[in-house]
């Protein structure tokens, strides 16, 4: 890494928690890169679509997709990257996409279950698209991925209806409780200092349909699996409650995303009531983006992921989540 450690304050807290602070302290520099290998930067230039995490002039982050035929994300060197893409005008992400914005890209592609990540600073914008300088580059397991193969359709992209909301109204609400992906975008509160820790990051959680609940006024709570330890999205929570979801309706290609204030639940009957989770996250829905149609892929039946634990019993996780809220 060109300066310090790559884990900042709220990712060491949680590694310690843990017990990996140890292991991660002397592996890091060696997982989290300043530049791109050419196996990241080649995978990049093969997908259909990247998923962006983003800050609005709030500092709010939010969750976007981008597509576009294969190519159209590509490395012209090991450290930067570049993206011939824009967000339509109802997106969070085309009013941060400005030169010195800090932002993070996933590649992500389902039908493999591979999946490599990119953080670092938009340093060029132009009509076509632009270009991000990596200040960190590394890699994720596949597992918790949703095999399913995209294609694009005609019938895709061209909605420009954006519906707002201050929480989630029946159509949202099916599209969380039917997911079996999402995205959330966290970020340091120093986002865009120079720190490559303290920047924006974009993740993936998967599991089997529902494993979203959905529950009275908004709160989201979502199970958080055995993974690298890294904690780069709760480590940001850690410090930053504030987070951007997006679910993809694979079917239509709609699009929703949520700003959202979060916390992890660590312990508890709560906890206990979901099958393999270590962790819970939840979430409070703040406001809601809804756009029909709006992306121009569409992906078959998928196949589900071996890691996958049961759905849990959600019945009583919702039993204790009202508990829990009328006790706030």
């Amino acid at each position: 890494m060109k300066t310090g450690s790559p884990w900042h304050e709220g990712e060491r807290a949680m590694q310690a928690r843990v017990g990996a602070a140890e292991k991660l302290a002397g592996f890091g520099p060696r997982l989290m890169r300043d530049f791109m290998p050419d196996q990241h930067r080649s995978f990049f230039a093969q997908l259909p679509f990247v998923i962006a995490g983003s800050l609005d002039e709030a500092r709010q982050p939010w969750a976007s997709v981008l597509a576009a035929p294969p190519g159209f994300a590509h490395s012209p060197d090991a450290h930067h990257l570049r993206v011939d893409a824009l967000a339509s005008a109802g997106d969070p992400l085309s009013r941060a996409l400005v030169a010195g914005s800090p932002i993070g890209l996933l590649g992500i592609e389902l039908h493999t279950r591979r999946r490599n990540r990119v953080n670092g600073i938009v340093s060029e914008i132009d009509a076509r698209g632009f270009m991000v300088e990596v200040r960190q580059s590394f890699g994720n397991c596949p597992r918790y991925i949703q095999a399913r193969e995209p294609v694009f359709s005609d019938e895709g992209g061209l909605a420009p209806d954006v519906r707002r909301m201050d929480g989630l109204d029946a159509a949202a609400r099916r599209i969380v409780e039917q997911a079996d992906t999402f995205f959330i975008a966290t970020a340091h509160p120093l986002a865009g200092d120079g720190e490559a820790s303290h920047g924006v990051d974009v993740s993936h959680r998967g599991g089997r349909p529902g494993f979203v609940r959905v529950s009275s006024g908004g709160m989201l709570t979502a199970p958080d699996f055995n993974g690298n330890t890294f904690f780069n999205t709760l480590g940001n929570i850690a410090v930053n409650p504030r987070a951007g979801l997006l679910f993809i309706d694979f079917e239509t290609g709609d699009l929703l995303q949520l700003a959202v204030s979060a916390e992890v639940v660590w312990d508890g009957p709560e906890l206990a009531a979901f099958e393999g989770a270590e962790r819970l996250l939840r979430m409070q829905v703040v406001s809601a983006l809804h756009r029909p149609a709006a992306l121009p892929l569409r992906w078959g039946r998928a196949e589900p992921s071996p890691f996958l634990a049961g759905t849990g019993d959600w019945a009583e996780v919702a039993r204790l989540n009202e508990s829990a809220g009328s006790a706030r």
